[in-house]
């Protein structure tokens, strides 16, 4: 494969070479099988309903399994990764995305189906987990955003995929798992040609082939070669970080940001909608076909927002795009409660104005929340435990989605619909102060001067403003 050399871009920024490119596109392949696995539940649960005589804990129980599966995937594969390599880890995670898929398709029981689900779950964990970690340590650092905001992008362009897929097959539940194979086979198909880290590389005292990737992924010897002895500087002056490493006090700050941001992308609850909402949209008088389609048009303009928020981390930060987003999201978790109040959305103008609040939370929340949780994961952590470190960021992720995915439907029976998203509002507010006063700007800096500033006590924005 031939490497398209670096240019020098307007106002000094670098252009990404066309390896750089391709390697984020092939690995966030995992990203569309992430989100096509989560999503294709919220459609199969209507036929699957039917055919084993689900009741609403045992919809929450096959739902969740994914999500279970992921907690211990995303744990596994940060030590794993950081031994025996990111591009190998991305491989594992696709071989189990196609066994899941298979099994999944194959299941004739409700048992069976939670047990495939688990193995899918596996592999979306450990996607979460070394997919960013693994673009973030190739891409440069001016295109560091938008490359690992591919992952997101693929996410939920997986979700959008997944709910048309559903509404074409109908009730035909099997095909909607067993598709799940072909991205996995592309995702293994390209990853074998594709190289390691460089960073990773360098931790294993293998600079020569470390210099060798950054050359074909910069295009540019004398880039790489300054790119490298940053990295060396770092590497040469840690030691390979065990799990008691993220919790020293210079660390614990990267530790609060990437564990409370992907904390918060759960409890506000948007993979809560993405799995329910057409479960939530029938019991408000939908018809199947329409909640479907209501929410794969609503997941639609996710994958729109997620496209503005690619090239917006870049330029305006990751901080500020957060504070753009999610104060709409807030609003329209507002208007959902009030027109699901005590007589529920019953005429047909109410309907399609819950549509369209759904349509704007998910817009804002997960296009605000999805572009940011992965990218500031990847990048808050030292290099020395940076796998681990996102491995704790993707476990805040998954074990704060099984407890919304455990609770909804719950909590829509309990409370009711109005309240369940006035409850999301009110958390929505709490995340949006931590965003304020906690979450640092990584726009425009490399890996190891975010480091520094773990190091320097300046990484908290007030810190930054002393």
């Amino acid at each position: 494969m031939t490497t398209a050399q670096t240019s020098v871009a307007p106002g000094g920024a670098r252009a990404t070479s066309g390896l750089v490119i391709w390697t984020a596109l092939v690995a966030a392949l995992g990203g569309l099988l992430f989100g096509y696995d989560t999503g294709i539940i919220g459609v199969a649960l209507l036929g699957l309903g039917r055919e084993f005589a689900l009741n609403d804990e045992l919809k929450q129980l096959i739902t969740g399994a994914i999500i279970f599966g992921a907690l211990f995937g995303c744990l596994g594969t940060g030590p794993l990764s950081d031994r025996l390599g990111r591009r190998r880890m991305v491989i594992v995670a696709g071989i189990l995305f196609a066994v899941g898929s298979l099994l999944s398709a194959a299941a004739t029981s409700v048992i069976t189906l939670v047990l495939a689900r688990f193995i899918l779950g596996l592999s979306a964990g450990s996607a979460t987990q070394i997919i960013p970690v693994y673009i973030a340590e190739v891409a440069p650092r001016d295109h560091r955003g938008k490359l690992v905001v591919l992952f997101q992008f693929m996410v939920v362009f997986g979700i959008t995929v997944a709910y048309f897929t559903g509404l074409a097959l109908d009730d035909h539940w099997r095909w909607m798992f067993g598709l799940g194979v072909v991205p996995a086979i592309l995702l293994l198909s390209g990853m074998v040609i594709l190289p390691e880290s460089p960073r990773w590389l360098l931790i294993q005292g293998r600079a020569d082939e470390a210099r060798q990737v950054l050359t074909r992924v910069r295009g540019n010897q004398a880039e790489a070669d300054a790119e490298l002895q940053e990295i060396q500087k770092v590497v040469e002056a840690d030691h390979e970080g065990g799990w008691k490493d993220l919790f020293q006090p210079w660390i614990r700050p990267a530790l609060i940001v990437g564990a409370s941001i992907s904390m918060f992308s759960q409890i506000t609850g948007n993979n809560a909608l993405i799995y329910y909402a057409p479960t939530i949209l029938v019991k408000a008088g939908f018809s199947e076909h329409a909640a479907v389609l209501a929410t794969g048009f609503s997941t639609f303009l996710v994958v729109v927002a997620t496209v503005i928020g690619s090239i917006l981390v870049d330029r305006i930060g990751r901080r500020r795009f957060l504070l753009w987003m999610i104060p709409g999201s807030i609003v329209a978790l507002v208007l959902m409660g009030v027109l699901f109040g005590s007589t529920g959305p019953t005429t047909t103008l109410s309907q399609w104005l819950v549509v369209a609040c759904l349509g704007a939370y998910l817009m804002l929340n997960c296009g605000g929340f999805g572009v940011c949780i992965w990218l500031i994961n990847s990048e808050v952590y030292p290099l020395f435990v940076r796998g681990k470190g996102a491995s704790v960021g993707a476990f805040s992720h998954w074990i704060f989605d099984l407890l919304v995915t455990l609770t909804t439907l719950s909590l829509v029976t309990w409370l009711g619909a109005a309240h369940t998203f006035y409850l999301y509002a009110v958390i929505s507010l709490f995340s949006l102060a931590f965003i304020y006063f906690l979450v640092p700007e990584t726009k425009g800096k490399s890996l190891e001067q975010i480091e520094h500033a773990l190091r320097t006590r300046t990484f908290f924005p007030y810190q930054q403003r002393r």
